[in-house]
């Protein structure tokens, strides 16, 4: 029978005097509302008013539960009556845990100190109590009659100051489990005047088994020993929240310390979506057996098929697969990870902008839910008045409520569904999802003798070297349980015709050395489309087999479609790299080795992603190396910067140096693994600069050819600096300047001339920028005597030939007669010799462009110019081939007969 309307609203009543807790607090509390001041409640008023009320004679416990009652009484007025932000709620609330606590700790240690005296650590020093704020409270997302899971936590073992006369000494653990009980009989018991908060501390090591309070080394050797998967989705938004006094204390980085490194793994991390779905199905059993028999319980908005818990349990799964790589997913509150995760293409933005607003929606109604009675619950009332009402304060009535509901709920069961490997139907490409194929993942794993039976030859031969492999024999159960299903997985496309024989062999290959890094085993079962495009790379080339071995962790890249559509764009390269070092920054995590292996990480990811786009014939040879090059001049410029801002005797804010690149890099074409032929210079008059600049440029070649854990970036040549390798590491421009334009007696070489013809400004000061341009331009368009200069190139191009012999019967792409150094020089004659006359030959434009205008302008037979630049296309496109499946670049003359001929005939219209 539903009970008859009482909502007064329709009389023109606030909503939110329908509260039924809200009619109770006016009753018993009507006198001392007025102590909280009109808005919304802060940590400073909410102190006012928990003072007030101690000066009317309460103890510190009342005094702490009226104020509850107090801002409740607020909070559903702000949220009903004046539609309040979430935030404002959330907040709000959590402020008042953290007053409630930091008040009752300080309360606590007085009482104790006074009669055992301070704990002291093994110097002697005084131990701080840190109380752990998780969940909710953590992230600053407390709801209106949320529990506070809270974990104590202190600094050192050792013993208390005892009295002046010696007794009342206590152990410190034995202090700090004493102040634990005191706090909660401050906030947690019930009253005349209720609870402050309910408090929980089943998350603390050990559960409800553990003891009260742990040590800084319990905690940490707990988390390494014992710590299990769940457990770091729990600490993923711990804090720190009483005392409010310790802070903003470095011994608090500590805690830090020991918890991020358990929640974020270095590497990728895929063995938690099993753990996930396990506390899933754990929850969903709970809720379908709370609910059984009582068809009202089925309705909750947090527990039950897309509510909030899934919503959380989405963006949680994310940050802890990509936190260790990512360094600014690491953050708590759920909205703001949302954004996070769409900033850093893990999420779709339009998917992340529906969970935000489903997320919104449904804690809105929970508060709702909560308000009628003050009851711990997420349960949708069933008495039609209570609900109309709760439509009411979202401005909607009861039907379009109920389809709103409806909708949210939908979607975000849909989301969830698709992340762990459900039913649903969407594809998802992003970087967190499974698909729905990943659910063959918890199909039943055969064993080594049957797995062979469903191999083709070449594999199985290959597989069954298993029997006897150490690291194969050493899994886990459940690791090679994952290892035979993948090369199950393997098989079936085989069979299928979706791969071919040799990416399922390289794939055995590329398997076995990272079978200690189970994660990628997780990883590939856990993600179809990963391993499918894992594959074709493997059978497409083996460099790129060579370079994920060296690399694993950039196979998460290969999730997507948007991996082979897009190109490298330096400026998102770039701000994503600054997002990840403020992320270090926030957590004091920015050391030299973390932020090196940022950049290393970073430049893996993206040489990785052209080389798929690469391998999968997405993108020409042409903007392969433009990519790469782009990628390389971004990587200078970050690191640059990066080193300058940790450079101990800089004496200015902005360097003024300057990098200029030659060859490849000066050219943009730049291959896999190329070196970086640079020169350093500076403009600056400060009596220090040269040596300043001279420890920048080594620390710069530091940074970027030292080798971490991660690898390293480039290898850095400076040989082309004045002098060459007796030159200074670091030139000031004028002496640049004065070397290349032949003024003094120390001056540059012809053939050095023939490499300013690729040089360009890569990164620097503006005003260097401009002065290099003119001084190259002055270099190249200087008057020459054609006949010395084409005496010297062809001179230096013999040295060069007979450097790199090659059989007669072989055709070396690159150095033989008729191949790109034949190009490359006879370009750089036309350039030296003709620019001046010519200015469209002034350009770094690159070999093909030249060869095409040089012809435009007359200086070539007609033909001669585009032929050769045909040919030169051809034999980067066959270079490029052969070295990404480490093949030799000879091949058989008649093999490039016609590209051969077209650049001897380059070669004699040039040089004769």
């Amino acid at each position: 029978m539903q009970m008859p309307s009482t909502d007064p609203v329709t009389a023109g009543s606030p909503p939110s005097e329908y509260s039924r807790f809200h009619q109770r607090l006016h009753r018993r509390y009507q006198a001392e509302l007025a102590l909280l001041p009109p808005g919304v409640p802060t940590r400073e008023t909410m102190a006012q008013a928990c003072d007030a009320l101690l000066a009317r004679g309460h103890d510190l416990g009342a005094a702490l539960r009226i104020l509850r009652q107090l801002v409740m009484e607020r909070l559903i007025t702000l949220d009903c009556d004046q539609a309040a932000p979430l935030s404002d709620i959330t907040l709000a609330v959590t402020r008042l845990a953290e007053l409630a606590l930091d008040r009752a700790c300080r309360h606590a240690r007085a009482e104790l100190d006074a009669r055992h005296g301070a704990p002291l650590g093994p110097q002697g020093q005084p131990v701080q109590l840190w109380i752990v704020g998780m969940g909710k409270l953590g992230a600053r997302e407390l709801n209106v009659s949320s529990d506070i899971d809270l974990i104590y936590v202190y600094e050192h073992e050792g013993e208390t100051a005892g009295q002046p006369d010696g007794r009342g000494k206590l152990s410190n653990h034995e202090y700090f489990a004493r102040a634990v009980k005191a706090i909660y009989s401050l906030v947690g018991d019930t009253t005349e005047h209720g609870f402050v908060f309910r408090v929980d501390l089943a998350l603390r090591p050990h559960g409800n088994s553990g003891p009260p309070a742990v040590s800084l080394a319990s905690l940490e050797e707990y988390l390494l020993v014992h710590g299990r998967e769940w457990e770091r989705f729990a600490w993923l938004k711990s804090r720190v929240v009483a005392p409010l006094d310790c802070l903003g204390m470095p011994n608090v980085q500590a805690l830090r310390g020991v918890v991020l490194p358990f929640v974020f793994r270095r590497y990728l991390d895929y063995s938690v979506f099993d753990a996930l779905r396990s506390l899933h199905r754990q929850i969903r059993d709970h809720a379908a057996k709370r609910s059984a028999g009582h068809p009202e319980r089925a309705n909750d908005v947090k527990l039950s098929r897309g509510g909030i818990r899934e919503i959380e349990f989405t963006v949680q799964l994310l940050q802890v697969v990509r936190g260790g790589q990512f360094p600014e997913l690491r953050c708590r509150p759920t909205l703001e990870a949302l954004e996070r995760l769409a900033r850093a293409g893990l999420m779709p933005q339009e998917t992340a902008e529906q969970l935000a607003a489903a997320y919104t929606f449904l804690r809105r109604v929970e508060h709702r839910i909560q308000y009628l009675d003050d009851q711990q619950t997420h349960v949708l009332p069933t008495r039609d008045d209570d609900l109309a009402w709760i439509a009411r304060t979202l401005g909607l009535n009861c039907c379009d409520f109920l389809r709103a509901l409806d909708a949210h709920r939908e979607l975000v069961a849909q989301e969830f569904d698709i992340l762990l490997g459900g039913t649903g139907h969407k594809q998802c490409s992003n970087g967190g999802c499974g698909g729905p194929r990943a659910a063959a993942a918890a199909s039943p794993a055969p064993d080594l003798e049957a797995l062979l039976e469903q191999l083709p030859a070449k594999v199985r031969e290959r597989v069954a070297e298993w029997r006897t492999h150490p690291r194969v024999q050493g899994l886990r159960d459940e690791a090679r349980a994952r290892l035979f299903r993948i090369v199950q997985r393997t098989g079936r496309w085989l069979a299928e015709g979706q791969v071919n024989e040799d990416a399922a062999v390289r794939l055995v290959g590329w398997l076995e050395p990272l079978l200690r890094r189970e994660s990628y085993l997780a990883l590939l079962l856990e993600r179809p489309s990963v391993h499918e495009h894992l594959l074709h790379l493997l059978g497409a080339a083996k460099w790129p087999a060579r370079y994920m071995l060296q690399h694993p962790g950039v196979i998460d890249e290969l999730a997507g479609d948007a991996l082979l559509s897009e190109r490298f764009v330096p400026a998102d390269f770039e701000r994503e790299l600054g997002l990840r070092l403020a992320a270090l920054q926030s957590t004091g995590e920015d050391d030299d080795e973390n932020l090196l292996d940022l950049l290393r990480r970073a430049h893996h990811a993206e040489t990785f992603r052209t080389l798929a786009r690469d391998v999968e014939r997405r993108i020409t040879v042409e903007q392969v190396a433009d990519d790469l090059s782009a990628l390389a001049d971004s990587v200078l410029r970050v690191t640059a910067e990066w080193c300058w801002g940790r450079l101990r005797n800089r004496h200015r804010e902005q360097p003024q140096f300057a990098v200029i690149g030659y060859g490849k890099l000066g050219g943009k074409e730049l291959g896999y693994g190329s070196d970086l032929d640079i020169v350093f210079v500076f403009d600056d008059d400060d009596e220090r600069a040269p040596e300043v600049y001279a420890a920048f440029a080594r620390k710069l070649i530091n940074w970027l050819t030292v080798k971490t854990g991660e690898g390293d970036l480039f290898e850095i040549d400076t040989a082309l600096r004045p002098n060459g390798n007796s030159g200074l590491l670091v030139t000031s421009f004028q002496a640049y300047a004065d070397y290349q334009q032949q003024r003094g007696s120390n001056t540059a070489w012809t053939w050095e001339h023939q490499a300013m013809t690729r040089a360009r400004f890569v990164m620097g000061s503006e005003g260097l920028h401009a002065r290099f341009d003119a001084v190259r331009q002055a270099v190249i368009t200087a008057p020459r005597d054609a006949a010395a200069l084409r005496s010297e190139i062809v001179a230096m191009r013999e040295r060069v030939r007979s450097a790199h012999p090659a059989p007669a019967d072989q055709f070396d792409v690159k150095h033989s007669p008729g191949g790109m150094v034949d190009a490359e020089f006879a370009v750089q004659y036309l350039v030296l010799a003709h620019s001046a006359a010519h200015p469209e030959l002034q350009g770094n434009v690159g070999n093909i462009a030249l060869l095409q205008r040089a012809e435009a302008a007359g200086l070539l037979p007609a033909g001669v110019g585009r032929a050769a630049a045909d040919a030169y296309r051809t034999l980067r496109h066959v270079q490029h081939r052969a070295r990404l499946n480490e093949e030799p670049t000879r091949v058989p003359p008649e093999t490039l007969a016609a590209e051969q001929g077209a650049v001897r005939a380059l070669w004699r219209a040039v040089f004769g």
